[in-house]
C-alpha cells in the first residue's frame, strides 16, 4: 500500500460552513490522518493529509466540493514526502 502526504489550500466560501468538521469526518472514515484549520484571511482552509494514497485522493476529491453551503473555488494540492507523524485527524486553531 503506497502511503502519501498532501498539503491542501482550499479557497472560496469554505469558512462558517462546517468545512473543518466535515473534513475531519471524511478523513477519519477513510483512514486519513493529519489536520485542518482555517486561515486568517477568512476564505482559505488549510489541511495536511497522510495515509494510503487512494484514501488521501478520496479526501481531496471531497474537498473540491466540500459540505453543503460551501462554494469551493480552488484546491491547491502540494504533494510532500510521507512522514507518518500523525495519530489521528485534528482541527487546529486558525492560523
Amino acid at each position: 500500500m503506497e502511503m502519501a502526504r498532501a498539503h491542501l489550500f482550499i479557497r472560496g466560501k469554505v469558512q462558517g460552513v462546517f468545512f473543518r468538521q466535515s473534513m475531519k469526518e471524511v478523513a477519519t472514515r477513510n483512514g486519513v490522518r493529519g489536520w485542518v484549520r482555517n486561515r486568517s484571511d477568512g476564505r482559505t482552509v488549510e489541511a495536511v493529509l497522510e495515509g494510503p494514497r487512494d484514501a488521501v485522493l478520496k479526501v481531496i476529491e471531497w474537498a473540491r466540493v466540500g459540505p453543503p453551503g460551501a462554494r469551493v473555488e480552488d484546491v491547491e494540492v502540494r504533494w510532500e514526502e510521507y512522514k507518518g507523524e500523525f495519530q489521528d485527524f485534528r482541527i487546529l486553531p486558525t492560523f
